[in-house]
């Protein structure tokens, strides 16, 4: 059976794990910070925060700007249930708009219609590693007249003074945007390190803080540290320091820090995610184009245009005019060919718990017609020639 997305583990990324393991300290520590480092230098910002997921972050800044109750937060209705649910971790009310046809990103149209006075923060998602309009978006929420229509509720919302814009960019470590690396375009990016992510650390996730003057990244990342940390003003390892036992709790915090353990597997990767991850990424998705972008049954991704180039993350390949029965059973057959493949994303409305309370994915029509149509295909390094045609023969075979 092809696997749809294992990690990438080699010698290097054992070794740095086991220094860890024999370091005597597998908890945050300096590999965490090293990590730390690592993000920030390869997006191009100054100060970076590693969690234990992009979940965590994503919240983390939610709390931060002290989003709650009858505050109102714009998410595309075709993503994955995290973006959505650290919205109503927050009781704040979710507002969901659709996206666009031909690159599944949420619609910068949709967003200008959705805002209101309540509004408080625009989640744009990198689907599957492509970057979402950031130009656009950050120059709507820097419009006078959307300026004008906001509400600030506490000292970081008057200091914003509008709605901020929160990257969900999970898929889009590496991706590009005008020239530019995801993670420093908007006021807050978070990526994530999850097993089947681009770069993994087992668990993990990082927030990049890109606030404006006349706020003090530096000093924020310090706030959300302590937060990640229930609160408490030292970690484990600066309680270990001689005499520093002694801590405070200052407020009733969360516990979602990164291990050194994890940061390790990370830490490995990025010496050759840029050299052999994601140009091994790229062979398979032009193999794949190769193959299908001929094919009128096909419609194949968006991964690159004038503006923007993709992290590859995902291959999220339509069928054109099926209905989702024919669909899940083109699925079927290509898993009887012993090949993995997978769907990204239900659509938010489609999930029990969201249905339940009110949302129709018959109000969002082009993710809905997103979602009937779209089969993701392995992409990950270690996908020999081989594989990707046994995975290229597997498709045409079964639609």
């Amino acid at each position: 059976m092809i696997p749809f997305s294992p990690p990438y583990i080699d010698e290097s990324i054992i070794k740095e794990v086991t220094e860890a393991l024999t370091s005597g300290w597998i908890t945050t520590g300096p590999k965490t910070k090293a990590l730390e480092k690592k993000v920030a230098d390869y997006v191009g910002i100054q100060n970076v925060l590693c969690l234990n997921s992009a979940t965590a972050g994503l919240e983390l800044m939610l709390r931060w700007l002290g989003v709650g109750p009858n505050d109102e937060v714009i998410v595309p209705c075709y993503t994955y249930s995290a973006t959505a649910n650290v919205v109503m971790h927050c009781n704040a009310k979710l507002i969901l708009v659709d996206v666009n046809e031909n690159d599944f990103n949420i619609n910068v149209e949709n967003i200008a219609k959705a805002i209101t006075s309540r509004t408080k923060v625009i989640m744009p998602v990198d689907f599957a590693g492509f970057p979402c309009d950031y130009e656009a978006i950050n120059a709507l929420v820097n419009n006078p007249e959307i300026k004008k229509l906001y509400t600030a509720n506490n000292e970081q919302q008057k200091s914003l003074g509008r709605i901020m814009v929160l990257s969900d960019a999970a898929h889009s470590l590496g991706a590009r945007y005008k020239g530019q690396l995801t993670g420093g375009l908007c006021d807050a990016t978070v990526f994530s390190f999850h097993a089947v992510k681009n770069l993994t650390t087992a668990e993990g996730g990082a927030l990049c803080l890109n606030l404006p003057a006349p706020f003090d990244n530096a000093l924020i990342y310090r706030q959300l540290y302590i937060k990640s940390l229930h609160g408490q003003t030292k970690d484990a390892l600066a309680k270990t320091q001689k005499g520093a036992w002694e801590y405070d709790i200052v407020e009733p915090g969360y516990k979602c820090n990164m291990p050194d353990i994890a940061a390790a597997i990370g830490l490995a990767q990025f010496e050759v995610y840029e050299s052999k991850m994601l140009p091994e990424r790229k062979r398979v998705f032009e193999a794949y184009q190769t193959a299908f972008e001929k094919d009128e049954r096909l419609i194949c991704p968006k991964f690159m245009d004038g503006t923007s180039v993709s992290s590859l993350h995902l291959y999220p390949l339509r069928i054109k005019g099926v209905t989702l029965e024919q669909r899940n059973a083109i699925i079927q057959r290509i898993f009887d060919k012993d090949v993995s493949v997978n769907v990204h994303f239900k659509p938010i409305p489609l999930l029990s718990y969201y249905a339940g309370i009110g949302y129709d994915l018959n109000h969002y029509p082009v993710s809905k017609k997103l979602w009937e149509s779209e089969i993701s295909l392995p992409v990950y390094a270690q996908l020999s020639e081989s594989q990707v045609n046994e995975v290229i023969n597997a498709v045409l075979s079964s639609i």
